[in-house]
């Protein structure tokens, strides 16, 4: 079966599994003279079942040692620290990384970088300049303590989508009001008209023989700042003891 015949059955099949009541309401495209469009079936209601979390029950410490711990699954490197030790933690990043050269978005706030770090301002690089530098510093719109992913939509303190894709160095500030705790929460504060980028640790795939590559499309390294108003208590890891090193 080809052509029309094949389409009409193919939409028939589509119908009968969404549970269309319109059957027979309207003729198939093929069969509709002079019609230059095919007919539109009425749209059955819903049929799929939400019955899936659509927010959770842990508190603001959980949270954060759920992202870290799944942030750490992935390869990543944490640290925490509070608002008025921030610029010390990034110093501390950027200086073990060896990092000088690095790119900021415009509406980024990082004025108080160590003496040696050359701030480099975003003025539409090209992919070859943003290669050249050694890293990235992006603020996030939201991240999962579920997934361990990061959420960027390219708002100022974020910047462009090619700044968190190109260099192979992203230095990410996530604070604490920002992680929560299931996916379905996350899209609640995310507008979906602007330039989501999902990231769940360091760039890597893997070909048919399971070779792992990192750094093919995006950061070969993520390293994740947890800004917390205050530091709170150790509560361990969600499964098991293991603690997360402190950076205050």
């Amino acid at each position: 079966m080809t052509g029309p015949a094949a389409r009409d059955e193919v939409l028939a099949r589509i119908r009968t599994a969404l549970g269309s009541s319109a059957r027979g309401s309207s003729a198939p495209a093929s069969s509709a003279r002079g019609s230059s469009a095919p007919a539109s079936p009425a749209s059955p209601a819903d049929p799929v079942p939400r019955t899936y979390r659509t927010s959770g029950d842990l508190g603001t410490a959980q949270l954060l040692d759920l992202l870290a711990e799944r942030l750490r699954d992935y390869g990543c490197t944490v640290r925490r620290t509070t608002p008025g030790q921030l610029m010390i933690a990034v110093g501390e990043a950027l200086g073990q990384r060896g990092a000088r050269r690095i790119v900021v978005p415009p509406g980024l706030d990082v004025a108080d970088l160590p003496a040696g770090v050359d701030i480099v301002a975003d003025d539409g690089l090209s992919p070859a300049a943003l290669d050249a530098v050694d890293g990235v510093i992006t603020g996030a719109a939201v991240a999962i303590a579920e997934t361990g992913t990061i959420v960027l939509d390219g708002s100022p303190d974020q910047g462009r989508r090619a700044l968190s894709l190109v260099p192979d160095y992203h230095l990410c500030l996530v604070r604490a009001e920002q992680v929560v705790g299931l996916v379905p929460e996350a899209l609640a504060r995310l507008d979906p008209g602007r330039p989501l980028t999902w990231i769940s640790g360091p760039s890597a795939t893997s070909d048919i023989e399971l070779d792992r590559v990192e750094g093919v499309h995006g950061p070969r390294t993520l390293e994740v700042i947890l800004v917390v108003p205050r530091t709170p208590p150790m509560n361990g890891s969600v499964r098991g003891t293991h603690r997360e090193p402190r950076q205050v």
